[in-house]
């Protein structure tokens, strides 16, 4: 038999210092990471053994055993499930993917136990052992592979791990909790069942302890029934017995379910300590027949920007485990919904390709899609109540429980995912106009994301025939945009866009409910029946007069403006830029170049303000080539823009200055 010592990772060693030495106030979770990998182990030779029934071996029925041992201060979770080999072992337990313990580091708040349970998110479940053990040992064989062939891992949670073939007829893993003095109430089967039925109690394969019954202690006089006994305890029988109801929950009437149940159902498959914002479960019967249970986190992932990412719905047909992480079933603007979809119809031997193509397939995603956007409905339509009218007649509303529950929760949605759900304006066509309402902005009247479309066309004043935006990199560049002076004069609102999703989310979506959107940084401005004859006449006339010198503008400025005009959307600021109709923003371009995209190479057009003293001192000035420049780079500073030689602007500025 083989044996060597090999090093952690650094990562891991990192991770295994925090772990033994501070996250043990709560130290139960250790013991729902080890039973949920267990069960995962099983469900992985379920999805291998479809196609090679040879991995079951002589053991067909998967399960999980827990057992303990208190003279050798040992706990001990075994499955039957895939196994590893010893390559996998040294891969798996020496190392973590994609820097996890980074990221968890990251997310660490102090509150020990709202960070120990932040433990299995990140792909780092087996250390949580070492919170209760000063030393692991795994013992496995990978299913199909020799008796001989199997593995023993130990560490002692420091840097270093032993890695030695041994011989091990049964197929799965054994994990071997050597405990710490501090952890020894883990040694008592009462205290694991109350573990294992608050955490594993919906697992679907059955979870199995050894029996005890209480025995009498031994007389302390033989000869003497009544000269006492030693003290009795409990003793295992050597038979073993089921802990857990061992039947999916989805499966179950949703009378017969807890909101309790439900939510540790969803902390143990997302990996969250918080609970979700609400939930749906139901069972679909028609062509396709399926049962649904989604969720809405409360709290975004960390990873939740990684388009990369699968989808966090797990797929069962008929109860068996097939995937995890189905994307084909749940759109990617939707990434963040967790939960389980479990198909009557869908074929037990059907590849990921295939299963992309099903036309059942396709039926469930867009069941689950509709019943998702119908769950997001349901909390903005309880999002907040109107104040009382002042002066109105006081109306007390009996709201139930349930309603009084989801007040406020879409906003909270909305601050961890408003920005995802705008993906959906590109992706899902047919879903354009529910999304739409979803949607909400800060505006001109409000510095929070809670302006809804139709919010916006209840306020519109007479005569004003389109809702404005405006987008930008942030709300204080937008709020203070100069392209916004002559709507904020006029008092008409407009929408301030601020997530980097905006620019490209609104190419797909033109007017709502028959009202044109409009960017208010495109185009030449037009009021309509909002700007009176007599100031559409003064822009008229100012423009005549101003000619000569837009013409020397456009001389001057011929390498960085398409054009040059005089506007009425300015009041306080000499100039600023727009694009044309149908050009691309000049903060999407930004964006792309950052990416290291290539963007088109527009030219913005320069609006001036004929009023501005600035521009009124063009005329005439013999810096005017100077003060152009300076004109064009300010407009490109206050969108959030850089002018494209810095050091040039700084010195006409100090040129004008001295």
């Amino acid at each position: 038999m083989s044996k060597q010592t090999l090093s952690f990772q650094a990562e891991v060693a990192q991770l295994l210092h925090l772990v033994t030495h501070s996250l043990y106030s709560n130290q139960e979770i250790f013991l729902r990471e080890l039973i949920s990998n267990a069960s995962d182990a099983c469900d992985k030779l379920r999805f291998e053994g479809l196609n090679n029934a040879a991995l079951f071996e002589d053991a067909p029925n998967l399960e999980v055993r827990v057992a303990f041992d208190k003279d050798a201060k040992t706990l001990t979770i075994t499955d039957n499930g895939i196994g590893m080999s010893e390559q996998e072992a040294i891969d798996h337990l020496g190392t973590i993917a994609k820097s996890g313990t980074k990221d968890f580091m990251g997310k660490l708040s102090g509150d020990q136990k709202q960070d120990a349970q932040l433990i299995g998110q990140f792909g780092v479940g087996f250390y949580s052992g070492f919170i209760v053990a000063d030393k692991i040992t795994v013992e496995s064989r990978r299913a199909g592979l020799k008796a001989e062939d199997g593995v023993r891992w130990i560490s002692g949670g420091t840097g270093d791990f032993e890695v030695e073939t041994i011989t091990r007829p049964a197929r799965g893993t054994s994990i071997i909790l050597h405990l710490r003095d501090d952890a020894e109430e883990y040694l008592n089967a009462w205290k694991l069942k109350q573990v294992i039925a608050k955490y594993s109690d919906h697992i679907s394969l059955p979870i199995l302890m050894e029996k005890e019954e209480w025995k009498d202690g031994e007389l302390i006089n033989p000869s003497d029934e009544n000269g006492g006994r030693q003290p009795g305890g409990m003793v295992k029988t050597g038979e073993w017995e089921t802990i857990n109801k061992a039947s999916a929950l989805w499966t179950r009437p949703k009378k017969d379910i807890t909101d309790e149940q439900y939510q540790e159902f969803y902390k143990n498959i997302s990996h969250d300590h918080e609970n979700p914002l609400t939930w749906a479960h139901n069972r679909v019967e028609g062509n396709t027949e399926y049962t649904q249970l989604l969720y809405i986190p409360g709290k975004a992932p960390f990873d939740l920007w990684n388009r990369d990412k699968k989808a966090g719905i797990k797929l069962y047909v008929k109860r068996v485990f097939i995937m995890d992480e189905a994307e084909a079933l749940m759109p990617s603007y939707l990434r963040f919904v967790k939960g389980v979809i479990d198909s009557s119809d869908l074929p037990l031997n059907v590849s990921r390709e295939l299963l992309q193509e099903s036309r059942d397939v396709k039926a469930i995603r867009e069941g689950s899609t509709k019943r998702v956007l119908s769950m997001l409905e349901d909390l903005a339509k309880h999002d907040k109540h109107d104040a009382p009218v002042e002066g109105a007649d006081a109306v007390t509303d009996v709201v139930d429980a349930d309603d009084k529950a989801k007040e406020g929760k879409y906003s909270q949605f909305y601050a961890e995912f408003g920005a995802v759900l705008k993906e959906g304006l590109g992706e899902d066509f047919a879903n354009r106009e529910r999304l739409a309402k979803l949607l909400r902005f800060a505006s001109t009247s409000s510095d929070t994301a809670s302006v809804s479309f139709a919010d916006y066309k209840a306020r519109m004043k007479d005569g004003q025939d389109a809702i404005y935006y405006i987008t930008a990199d942030t709300l204080a560049a937008a709020k203070n945009s100069p392209q916004l002076e002559v709507f904020k004069k006029k008092g008409i609102e407009v929408l301030l866009m601020t997530d980097r999703v905006d620019e490209w989310a609104l190419n797909y979506l033109q007017d709502f409910d028959g009202t044109p959107l409009q960017s208010v940084a495109k185009g030449a401005v037009d009021l309509g029946k909002l700007q009176d004859e007599a100031e559409k006449k003064a822009a008229e006339e100012a423009a005549e007069t101003f000619k000569p010198v837009l013409a020397k503008l456009k001389e001057a400025l011929k390498d960085k403006a398409e054009d040059v005009r005089v506007t009425t959307r300015l009041v306080d600021s000499p100039a600023c830029l727009v694009v044309q109709d149908d050009g691309m923003s000049t903060q999407l371009a930004r964006m792309l170049k950052q990416a290291g995209q290539q963007a088109p190479d527009a030219k913005p057009v320069l609006e001036v303000n004929a009023e501005h003293p600035l521009v009124k001192k063009l005329d005439g000035s013999v810096h005017f080539h100077d003060l152009a420049h300076i004109l064009f780079d300010q407009a490109l500073l206050a969108e959030g823009g850089l002018p494209e030689d810095p050091a040039a602007y700084v010195r006409r500025v100090n040129a004008l200055l001295v």
